[in-house]
C-alpha cells in the first residue's frame, strides 16, 4: 500500500494573517514543503517582510494586503492570486484578536469586533476562496481554532465563543463542501505565546497555571504548528475533513500532573 508524501510542490497557498505569529510560522512551513505562498494581512510593511521570507525559501509570492472585515479586499486577494498563479489550492485563516476583561463589564463593541474578526472574518474568507475551490473541484481550507473551542479560559469569553464557533463552522463547511473535493479542517493550538497574547502569559499567574496543566511543561513554539498544517494541506490528508486537530502539549488530556 502506498501513501502520499508530505509535499506541496505545485500548490498555491494563501495565508490570511500570515505576516506574524502562528500564520507567519505556518506560511514558512508551507513554503518549505514546496508551495508558493501568499502571506497577507492589513499592513503592507509586514506583507513585504513576510513575502521576502517566502522568496528566500525559493518560492513565489505576492505582496497584497487584506482585511477580513472587508470582503472586497478578500475578493481582490483571490483575483490577484489567480492572475499570478492561475489558482489557489490552500487557504489558511489565521487572522485573530482577543481582549481580556470581566464578562459582566465587557464592552459590546469589543465583543462584536472580536467575533467579526475571528468568526465572521473566517467565514468571509471561506466563502470567497471556497467558491473558487468548489468551481475547480479541489481545495484545502485550514482554520485556526483554539483550546478555547473546547474549554473556558478566564475572562476571554468573546474569544472563547468565537473559537468555539470557528470549530463548528469548520465542521459545517466540511460536510457541505466534501462532495466538491474541498476538505475543511482546523488546527486548535494550545498555549503559544504570540503578539496577541504574550502579555497574558509572561511571568503571570495565568501563564504559570497553563504550564502546570501542560504535561510537556512548556509553551508551544509557533513552528510546532507547521507540520500539522502541511499534513492537512497535503494529499496524505485527502480523506480527512471536519477535523479539529489539537496541538497543545497534552493540556486537554491532562488531569493531575503532580
Amino acid at each position: 500500500m502506498s501513501y502520499a508524501p508530505l509535499e506541496l510542490n505545485g500548490r498555491v497557498a494563501v495565508v490570511i494573517g500570515g505576516t506574524s505569529g502562528i500564520g507567519r510560522a505556518i506560511a514558512h512551513g508551507l513554503a518549505e514543503a514546496g508551495a508558493d505562498v501568499v502571506p497577507t494581512s492589513r499592513r503592507m510593511d509586514r506583507v513585504e517582510a513576510a513575502a521576502r521570507e517566502v522568496e528566500d525559501l525559493g518560492r513565489r509570492t505576492l505582496r497584497v494586503v487584506s482585511d477580513v472585515s472587508d470582503r472586497v479586499s478578500l475578493e481582490h486577494l483571490l483575483e490577484a492570486s489567480i492572475e499570478a498563479f492561475g489558482k489557489v489550492d490552500i487557504l489558511l485563516n489565521s487572522a485573530g484578536r482577543t481582549k481580556r476583561a470581566p464578562t459582566v463589564d465587557f464592552d459590546e463593541r469589543d465583543w462584536q469586533e472580536i467575533l467579526d474578526t475571528n468568526l465572521t472574518g473566517t467565514l468571509r474568507a471561506c466563502q470567497v476562496f471556497g467558491r473558487h475551490m468548489i468551481e475547480r473541484g479541489y481545495g484545502r481550507i485550514i482554520n485556526i481554532a483554539s483550546i478555547a473551542s473546547f474549554v473556558a479560559l478566564q475572562e476571554v469569553a468573546a474569544y472563547s465563543a468565537s473559537k468555539a464557533a470557528v470549530a463548528s463552522l469548520t465542521k459545517s463547511l466540511a460536510i457541505e463542501w466534501a462532495h466538491y473535493g474541498v476538505c475543511v479542517n482546523a488546527i486548535a493550538p494550545g498555549v503559544f505565546p504570540t503578539e496577541l497574547n504574550r502579555t497574558l502569559l509572561d511571568a503571570t499567574e495565568r501563564g504559570r497555571e497553563f504550564l502546570l496543566r501542560t504535561p510537556m511543561k512548556r509553551f508551544g513554539k509557533v513552528e510546532d504548528l507547521a507540520g500539522a498544517a502541511i499534513f492537512l494541506a497535503s494529499e496524505s490528508a485527502s480523506f480527512i475533513t471536519g477535523e479539529v486537530l489539537v496541538i497543545d502539549g497534552g493540556l486537554l488530556a491532562s488531569g493531575v500532573n503532580q
